[in-house]
């Protein structure tokens, strides 16, 4: 799994369904990968929520979004597996079948908000072609693969 994460000031995904918005907080960008399954969903979710990147009084990134109260915005991306390498137009093959990935994000939301209070986690829209608004704040993007793990570096 990949995960792009950006801390916000504001949040909002929309498309035809409606739309979902948070305040100070992450935009999470979910991508399942073709070899991923369920095993790193746990640690990947409690790295999420307890990444110290707000800063406490003295400006130093210390602080989590769980210790800090924020909300989180987690939108499916199957782009985030895109082969650039050869030629101008992606592939995604190395992206995980629609039904493997739904079940890998919706475990994913699951394990958020078992660790997160109640309504500090809104998701994106599945399948779906959104459209999301943020304020980047800082900005800080950081980047958690869960094939880097495999290789010893996570």
């Amino acid at each position: 799994m990949r995960l792009v994460i950006q801390r916000v000031a504001t949040a909002t995904v929309s498309c035809a369904q409606g739309s979902r918005s948070i305040k100070k907080g992450l935009v999470v960008l979910f991508g399942a990968g073709a070899n991923d399954d369920e095993r790193h969903v746990g640690r990947l979710a409690q790295k999420t929520a307890n990444l110290r990147i707000f800063e406490d009084e003295n400006g130093k990134m210390n602080l989590s979004a769980l210790s800090c109260g924020h909300e989180l915005l987690v939108v499916p991306n199957f782009t985030l597996h895109a082969d650039a390498s050869h030629g101008l137009r992606p592939s995604f093959t190395d992206a995980a079948r629609p039904e493997t990935a739904l079940s890998l994000y919706e475990a994913y939301l699951a394990g958020l908000r078992g660790i997160l209070p109640e309504g500090r986690v809104q998701s994106g829209f599945f399948g779906e072609v959104m459209t999301i608004d943020m304020q980047c704040h800082g900005p800080v993007t950081i980047l958690l693969d869960t094939d880097e793990w495999e290789k010893g570096s996570g």
